[in-house]
């Protein structure tokens, strides 16, 4: 389901991500930003935190198109608009960066990222029934707070919480550090 288009036989650039994510409200944005700049300041990092708009947790991400395909955003829609699955609490309390260059330094959690794992499970499995991806056997949630040539090992802080009541189906503009949502779908019963 992936659209290519040519011009003279040069394939376009693939600079169109979809992903499905969950969004902090904006007092827990506020909140993050806060602390990846306390981080910066405790270990010395150089990396420019993200702007709140992009802050985010990537539930399941379907790939880079050259143009966004609408059938796939059709798709995807209509996965969410079937997703029964009452709003949760997420908590992360711990820093730590990921392996990369740059490093990418994130927030993640222990138990209070529990609901967070099952929610991206049925989401995962009702794509993978749809025909649309797989997700990865191994999912770590976090929220990305910047990038830095330097890394910092595992540590906790002081814990961000927020509930969760949607999640976005959202248009990447690769980069170009932009991010649309193209969809919104509140949790329920």
């Amino acid at each position: 389901m992936r659209a290519e288009h040519s011009f003279f036989g040069f394939e376009a650039p693939k600079a169109d991500g979809l992903f499905f994510a969950l969004l902090p409200d904006p007092d827990q944005a506020t909140q993050i930003e806060r602390t990846a700049q306390q981080l910066c300041i405790r270990h010395r990092l150089s990396g420019t935190p993200l702007a709140p708009e992009r802050l985010h947790i990537s539930l399941f991400g379907f790939g880079a198109y050259a143009g966004l395909p609408p059938e796939l955003v059709a798709a995807a829609s209509d996965i969410a608009a079937r997703i029964s699955v009452r709003p949760f609490d997420v908590t992360f309390d711990r820093a730590l960066s990921f392996l990369g260059r740059p490093r990418p330094l994130v927030l993640c959690g222990g138990d209070g990222v529990t609901d967070l794992i099952a929610f991206q499970r049925a989401l995962g499995d009702a794509i993978e029934k749809r025909g649309l991806g797989r997700p990865k056997p191994q999912y770590m949630p976090h929220v990305t707070l910047l990038y830095d040539k330097h890394g910092i090992d595992p540590h906790e802080i002081e814990p961000v919480r927020w509930t969760v009541r949607e999640f976005v189906l959202v248009h990447s503009l690769r980069g170009l550090s932009r991010y649309i949502p193209v969809g919104r779908w509140p949790l329920r019963d």
